[in-house]
């Protein structure tokens, strides 16, 4: 099963993230099948970027994110996009 998770990157204390499509079995900061987007809660306000194509095709070919990851794709918006049928379909 592939999950849509954040690796952490960065030094000690100094965390940033990369929001990635991973299989569920590999630890956090393991193998990944690839980046999607990147996440930084150092700075005011927090950076989300995520790349929509790639989030959405990831989806709908059943990734599951976990809850954080659930979190920052509902504050960027593409959460809803999910929910809806793609005009294209």
């Amino acid at each position: 099963m592939v999950r849509l998770r954040l690796r952490r990157m960065g030094s000690k204390k100094q965390p940033t993230y990369r929001v990635v499509a991973a299989d569920a079995r590999s630890p956090r900061d393991g193998a990944f099948i690839e980046t999607i987007g990147h996440y930084n809660p150092r700075t005011e306000p927090s950076t989300i970027v995520i790349d929509e194509e790639k989030a959405l095709r990831w989806l709908r070919n059943g990734a599951q994110p976990t809850d954080r990851v659930a979190k920052l794709l509902a504050i960027t918006g593409i959460a809803d996009k999910v929910k809806q049928p793609s005009a294209h379909a």
